[in-house]
């Protein structure tokens, strides 16, 4: 369904969104803070950054041992997914700075790990946050054949398995982003004449992702292939270890927020109409988990609060602890859930036991 076909419908539950919007305002204004980035954001993209070139750099200029070059590649994992989980990630959503040069800059950190942030901004931005489990809009959960992810996707005799298999899936996913997935998205997003919303040229797209992809594959398997002490095919399995590390990182802290059994992934009328404002879609459609784990939501870039992420993306993830208490409180006023995991291992069991449902039942949102 084209993009300027599928509405949400103006509902009651749109006034939940302008008090949110704001009593949220107003924290801000009472504690005399800005909504960007503070010190201490500062302070982990140093951190992140670091994590991911100095193994590098100790890969191609200082280690010898196989084992420990293995385990710097497997380090690099994580700081490709540190990378991305808290810093692309907000620069790309406008919310690192106030200033549009440094989300530029810092939004294009993707290209280190070997993705696209133009690619990114339309799946994710454009696609993702306003059409969050709308099937055939959210490209998040439109990955079938072989996965299916909603309700209203066609159900196969081997999406019976997809609980045991999504897992290894999830582990390619970013090196997927290094090597085929940004052309075929460039491809599907020239006919349906989304680049444009980036204010790009297909053509000149194209040659970006062409230079940019060749730049990355040269440096990152290209240089350690030259100069690191393990042979050239050790050094292919430890890139893709890294990239195997990162993917499923990324897919574990991304899936449990919206594919889990309290999701209601809504499906557009005829007319495209979708009968939920766009707010309650997202209370309808996202959930948290681990609110109280600080190390483990410093890591992975505020985004166990996926909720207050999804009402407030241009925010910096640093505040999300502090808002989500604004809410939740104002979701119970209004009668909207605030659906929320104690745990991150009751949150993966949630998705594992969704993808179990998905892969048997038409149904799959009933608890079975």
């Amino acid at each position: 369904m084209q993009l300027n076909k599928v509405k949400f419908v103006e509902r009651d539950n749109d006034d939940f969104y302008k008090e949110l919007r704001k009593r949220v305002t107003h924290y801000f204004k009472e504690n005399n803070i800005s909504k960007y980035a503070n010190v201490n954001m500062v302070l982990k993209t140093i951190f992140m950054i670091s994590l991911y070139l100095v193994p590098f750099l100790l890969i191609l200029t200082y280690l010898e041992t196989t084992w420990l070059i293995v385990l710097m590649w497997v380090v690099m994992g994580f700081g490709m997914a540190g990378i991305g989980l808290s810093i692309m990630h907000d620069a790309n959503h406008s919310a690192y700075s106030k200033n549009k040069y440094v989300n530029m800059v810092l939004g294009k950190l993707i290209l280190l790990v070997g993705g696209s942030d133009v690619n990114w901004r339309i799946q994710h931005n454009v696609l993702h946050h306003t059409y969050t489990n709308v099937s055939g809009m959210d490209e998040d959960i439109d990955i079938d054949p072989l996965m299916r992810f909603s309700p209203s996707q066609k159900l196969l005799k081997g999406h019976r398995f997809q609980f045991i298999y999504a897992w290894f899936l999830y582990g390619l996913m970013t090196l997927m982003w290094a090597t085929t997935k940004d052309y075929s998205q460039w491809k599907r997003y020239k006919k349906k004449d989304l680049i444009k919303t980036q204010n790009l040229s297909t053509k000149s797209f194209l040659w970006t992702l062409i230079s940019t992809k060749t730049l990355y594959l040269s440096l990152t398997l290209g240089l350690p292939i030259i100069f690191s002490a393990l042979p050239w095919w050790g050094t292919i399995i430890g890139f893709v270890a890294m990239h195997f590390v990162a993917g499923l990182t990324l897919a574990a802290i991304f899936q449990p927020a919206h594919v889990v059994p309290t999701s209601s992934f809504e499906k557009p009328s005829k007319e495209g109409n979708i009968e939920l404002g766009w707010a309650a879609n997202q209370m309808m459609n996202t959930a948290n988990f681990a609110p109280k784990a600080r190390l483990f939501s410093w890591y992975v870039g505020g985004l166990n609060y996926q909720i207050e992420h999804h009402l407030f993306p241009n925010i910096c993830h640093v505040h999300y602890r502090k808002i989500s208490a604004i809410v939740r409180e104002t979701a119970f006023e209004y009668n909207l859930p605030y659906y929320s995991y104690k745990t991150f291992a009751e949150a993966l069991g949630g998705h594992a036991k969704m993808l179990y449902n998905l892969g048997r039942y038409e149904d799959a949102p009933a608890i079975h």
